[in-house]
């Protein structure tokens, strides 16, 4: 897919390069190769923002960036070296030191030869839309946080509003070539009382600037950020929680971040079998949990191959609360006689129909999470983690919010989670996870969700 020629005058010369000037780049550093092998991978990108704080902008700005990787190879002897400068003589400097050092480094035992020429899913994840938005556009929807902020007098609103136009080329002296342009709009709001007590949070996230309502998501983290004042302690231990979307991709993620073959094969994983093997046709969590990566789902537009140039299509993990399949590098593939499945740019779980009203009056008692922070690994044989709830816990008594409580410590896996199932949401795009990439999660109630103590933090 090649960049709109609308773009060029818009977003500044070499931001975005197109199919043909990436290929053309990659072809030319390859020529300059005298070693065994070389792989190129290219990044360009024109970035703009805008950021507020204390109910006024601070900063707004733009940049562009661009880098190359080169990495040369002498048999399994292999070394990178990067650049961003994209003429010819920093290009072939770059090929000698990367050729100079990979005679100085030590044979790498996993090496795998270069991939030839692959097919790859088209994704439409570039939008001329969202490349051509301005400075302009951007203050407008910082406004809808601002404006209602300053008429209120009791509240402070903190935001970052960042939209990206940019492009990824990879490609090899075998004949591989990979391109993939994208945009990307993220903002994120937090909003605090004056008085010290109370602070809410909204994000969004989506390759196409149209898809954000920027009122409704400043609304949100105004409307938290008010309903959380004066919280008061509750006891830890176990409850019945509804986990709004941005809650349970962190959790959830987790499941596929510790679903690599090799990890269970070696026995290091929440995926190993007794006895041996792994839990591949195993159910492992509620008969409802979906859990796949698919670069071309109109709620993910994902880049369509790995960091190698592997493709990557529709790949379940989980489907029906069973294990369907873990990731195999191609080096763990080969040694294990299996196909490898590269690695994942996207993350989805299939959602339901409950919407969070009725979550919440199906509750005779239990707690509400607007998100989750500083998460920590306890266990990776059971993916138990810990935690703390941010910007908006609540306390939920005879099918109603009662009351804001004092935010609390959790230890909990997201696999107990997933078999303690209640009810599920829509499915939604999140504004980002710890672990990042393009993440799709729904709401979720489950029972016996294990918090563990009190946190002063707000």
């Amino acid at each position: 897919m090649s960049a709109p020629k609308s773009l060029r005058t818009t977003v500044p010369p070499g931001a975005l390069l197109s199919r043909e000037e990436a290929q053309a780049i990659i072809e030319r550093t390859v020529r300059m190769s005298k070693a065994d092998s070389i792989n190129v991978s290219i990044g360009t990108g024109y970035t703009a923002n805008v950021r507020f704080a204390d109910n006024q902008m601070s900063t707004a700005g733009s940049t562009v960036d661009a880098g190359v990787a080169v990495q040369s190879a002498f048999g399994a002897k292999h070394a990178v070296v990067t650049t961003n400068d994209l003429s010819d003589a920093a290009l072939r400097r770059a090929v000698e030191e990367s050729e100079r050092l990979a005679r100085l480094a030590p044979e790498d035992p996993e090496s795998m030869p270069d991939l030839e020429a692959q097919r790859y899913v088209d994704v439409k994840g570039y939008i001329d839309t969202t490349a051509n938005i301005g400075a302009e556009e951007r203050a407008r929807a910082a406004l809808t946080a601002l404006a209602p902020a300053r008429r209120a007098g009791d509240i402070k609103a903190a935001g970052f509003l960042v939209t990206n136009a940019g492009c990824n080329a990879l490609g090899n002296g075998k004949g591989l070539f990979a391109y993939f342009p994208s945009t990307s709009v993220n903002y994120t709001l937090t909003v605090r009382t004056t008085d010290g007590t109370g602070s809410g949070w909204a994000g969004a996230d989506h390759p196409d600037w149209r898809q954000i309502d920027f009122e409704k998501v400043s609304a949100r983290a105004i409307e938290k950020a008010r309903s959380s004042r004066n919280p008061q302690a509750i006891e830890p231990g176990r409850y019945t929680v509804i986990l709004e979307p941005q809650a349970v991709g962190d959790l959830v993620q987790l499941v596929a971040n510790y679903a690599d073959a090799r990890q269970a094969d070696e026995g290091r994983s929440p995926f190993v079998k007794q006895g041996g093997g792994n839990k591949v046709g195993e159910k492992i969590v509620d008969n409802r949990v979906t859990l796949f990566s698919d670069p071309a789902d109109p709620q993910l537009l994902a880049q369509p191959y790995d960091g190698e140039g592997m493709p990557i299509g529709r790949q379940v993990w989980i489907e029906g609360g069973t294990l369907k399949q873990l990731q195999y590098s191609r080096f763990w593939a080969k040694k294990q006689g299996k196909a490898p499945t590269g690695g994942t740019t996207s993350l989805k779980m299939q959602g339901g129909t409950t919407s969070m009203d009725e979550m919440i009056r199906s509750t005779p008692r239990g707690i509400l999470v607007t998100r989750l922070w500083y998460l920590r690994e306890v266990d990776p044989r059971t993916i138990l983690y810990t935690g703390l709830t941010r910007d908006g816990t609540y306390l939920i008594e005879e099918g109603r919010i009662s009351r804001p409580i004092r935010n609390l410590r959790f230890n909990e896996s997201p696999l107990f989670m997933l078999n303690n199932l209640e009810q599920l949401g829509a499915a939604e795009r999140l504004a980002g996870t710890e672990a990042g990439g393009a993440v799709v999660m729904p709401a979720i109630k489950v029972r016996d969700f294990n918090f563990t103590s009190l946190s002063e933090a707000v």
